[in-house]
């Protein structure tokens, strides 16, 4: 695909596409009234596209259609910053198509991702930087998911307090496709209730409505709002926000992460009460829940954001990682340290590394160390296994060994059977030649505390 490094800007050799009937003119100014009726202004201030472009930088991430890779975005905003701020602010600029993509997911099927051009990303960080701060004070304090200073710890620990509380039956409800199933005309109703500034609508809803790029075609979108733009996990919030507030009104004990919401009660009655509640409440937005991957069941059975809880001494609850994210880890490790993936030990044990920092940054928070030291033996018996598996030949293996301190005897019985490398792993030898020590200087980090 050739790339195109111009905006896609209206009024340049493109007559203006023609208007939605009941719209306001997009070059009108700001509506006349105070708070949010001169948003758009504060979007295209050159400092807080600046301050976007940097946010931008940081995140790095993949081009879009366009093939502009983020490293030439500051480049493009210094030649072309002042005309992207005047389409802007008269209306002209129009979003490209996102480019989609199909990332795995963890239960099984893929998740769609929409990656807008650089340009676009640039812009909606902007309008980001402009609503956060603005929207967030109002915010039902049960939402944790995208918002600054809250986290998917924070949730996970008030989950842990309302069970502690005597709420041990949890509504573990996961929505239909959320992101891809939002009706634009639900949520732009929903933002006209907050922002006056009909300019600013107008470009939110261009961004909804922009097409997706998928094996080289272009097909227009009608609702949904891709995950992968930074404004997408904003416009959930303030979708999914008037069901908080009703849970809130009605004084239930809950957590929302993002599409992912828990409700906390005391008896399964009052679950199923719960459960049909909600039911009605996101039909009301026109959404639907995952009737399969929902339930109204025991807290300490379900899982929230990769943790499972558990009752310890004197019926504490403890934390601990959901057998689903325990299994999730595993197959990466094992894709990582995979003996036929062609790959040298350098580059296992830099991957190896990188995904198990990140994995135990985020882990830390479960209370139980003793799984965690299972987990090392079990991916130090991976690395020798791997390391086993470079030597190839029982010669190799042998001659590797002995240089390692091994006795001959023991090092000869280890090469005996050196093609079964799994068991092979767990042999006497390969703990005298690549003791724990060796893999801690090596820099692999371990999980136990």
């Amino acid at each position: 695909m050739s790339r195109q490094l111009e905006l896609p800007f209206a009024g340049r050799g493109e007559a203006p596409r023609g208007k939605r009937s009941g719209e306001a003119p997009l070059a009108a100014s700001g509506e006349g009234r105070s708070g949010t009726g001169h948003l758009l202004e504060e979007v295209v201030e050159r400092r807080n596209l600046e301050t976007a472009l940097r946010r931008v930088e940081q995140n790095q991430g993949s081009a879009g259609v366009d093939g502009m890779a983020w490293q030439e975005l500051r480049s493009f905003w210094e030649r072309e910053g002042e005309r992207l701020r005047e389409q802007l602010l008269s209306g002209k600029y129009r979003p490209q198509p996102v480019l989609r993509r199909e990332i795995p997911k963890a239960g099984g099927g893929v998740r769609s991702l929409g990656i807008p051009t650089v340009v676009d990303r640039l812009i909606q960080q902007a309008i980001l930087q402009v609503l956060q701060p603005r929207f967030d004070p109002t915010f039902s304090e049960h939402s944790y998911g995208f918002r600054p200073m809250r986290s998917a710890h924070d949730a996970v620990r008030a989950a842990q307090r309302y069970i502690q509380e005597g709420r041990v039956i949890v509504v573990d409800l996961d929505l239909e496709q959320f992101f891809d199933r939002v009706q634009h005309d639900v949520l732009m109703e929903r933002l006209a209730r907050r922002i006056e500034d009909r300019r600013l609508l107008r470009l939110i809803r261009r961004y909804l409505e922009a097409g997706v790029l998928a094996g080289g075609v272009t097909k227009e979108r009608y609702e949904g709002t891709p995950q992968g733009g930074p404004l997408s996990p904003l416009l959930a919030n303030v979708l999914l926000d008037e069901v908080d507030q009703e849970l809130e009104r009605t004084g239930h004990a809950f957590v929302r992460y993002a599409d992912d919401c828990n409700v906390y009660v005391r008896s399964r009655r009052a679950g199923e009460r719960v459960m049909a509640r909600l039911g009605r409440l996101y039909a009301g937005l026109r959404l639907q829940i995952n009737t399969a991957k929902s339930a109204v069941a025991r807290a300490t059975d379900r899982k929230i954001l990769g943790f499972g809880f558990w009752w310890g001494p004197g019926r504490t609850v403890k934390r601990r990682v959901a057998p689903q994210a325990l299994e999730r880890m595993k197959v990466r490790v094992r894709q990582i340290t995979c003996r036929n993936a062609g790959r040298s030990m350098t580059q296992i044990l830099e991957a190896l590394r990188s995904y198990l920092l990140g994995w135990k940054a985020y882990f830390r928070l479960a209370d139980t160390p003793g799984v965690f030291d299972e987990l090392d033996k079990w991916i130090r018996r991976r690395l020798r296994m791997a390391q086993l598996h470079q030597w190839k030949r029982g010669t190799t293996a042998f001659r590797e060994l002995r240089e390692r301190g091994v006795p001959e005897l023991v090092a000869a019985r280890a090469c005996t059977h050196v093609r079964r490398w799994w068991l092979t792993s767990k042999h006497e030898a390969l703990n005298l030649a690549l003791p724990t020590r060796h893999f801690d200087r090596l820099g692999v980090p371990r999980l136990g505390r």
